[in-house]
């Protein structure tokens, strides 16, 4: 029996010009790119939530209905967006090994996040496909190529590592710079909380430990959760390295 015919879903074509599309047929008026730089720009001004077909027709001048000649519906452009908005990963220097390579890929995937923190609203719906997240992907493989670990290892730890990125980059969007800045924590926090059932968040507060001048809140202090992780990283890589007779 013949194998059927696999068929690539629109936006992946897209991504990676399967078809050919962007260098044949007649010349268009819009390019990709420009939609999409244009959607990111949206995005940046009016969140996720502001972004749609009619607004970003409307900004590139252009109907609607055009647009689908490009893109085939909404859901098609935001998988596009979400490869495009993440962007290329950081150049990680050769011969560096897996543990620098690793916080620099965590810190380069923070500050693209960072950039577009909109990108955090996106559904997951799927496995990321495109072009720049293969990208991504290929240089934490890489990183990790000198490990013992085998290679379905290494994948969970990268993908472990982007799921910490991540969280911490929707905890700095979404609390620490909601904060109102009028209003002490700590000090409020002291007005309420019985020590008799709070004793250990209680002596926090007596020791001025949310005080430390040495947290770094505004990046929800991701330089030192990042070097635990590697921390324990390094522990479980010993375990697949041969000790020496």
């Amino acid at each position: 029996m013949a194998h059927e015919e696999q068929v690539l879903p629109p936006a992946m074509k897209l991504m990676w010009d399967a078809d050919g599309a962007g260098t044949r047929g007649p010349k268009r008026g819009l390019s990709l790119d420009q939609i999409l730089d244009a959607a990111i720009e949206i995005a940046d001004a009016d969140g996720y939530a502001g972004l749609s077909m009619g607004k970003l027709a409307k900004k590139l001048g252009f109907t609607t209905m055009s647009l689908y000649r490009y893109v085939d519906s909404k859901e098609t452009l935001v998988e596009l967006l979400s490869d495009r908005a993440i962007g290329d990963p950081p150049v990680i220097p050769p011969g560096a090994d897996w543990r620098t390579g690793l916080e620099a890929w965590a810190w380069g995937e923070f500050h693209a996040i960072r950039r577009h923190d909109w990108w955090l609203d996106i559904p997951l719906t799927s496995p990321p496909v495109g072009p720049n997240n293969m990208g991504w992907l290929e240089a934490g493989m890489t990183a990790l190529s000198g490990i013992a670990a085998p290679e379905p290892v290494r994948l969970q730890l990268v993908v472990n590592l982007s799921l910490y990125v991540i969280g911490r980059t929707r905890f700095l969007r979404d609390q620490v710079k909601n904060v109102e800045s009028d209003i002490d924590y700590t000090t409020a926090l002291s007005l309420v909380l019985d020590p008799a059932r709070f004793p250990a968040v209680a002596s926090a507060i007596a020791h001025r430990a949310f005080d430390d001048d040495e947290i770094n809140w505004e990046e929800a202090d991701f330089t030192f959760a990042l070097d635990r992780l590697l921390d324990g990283y390094a522990q479980y890589i010993a375990t697949f390295e041969v000790p020496e007779p």
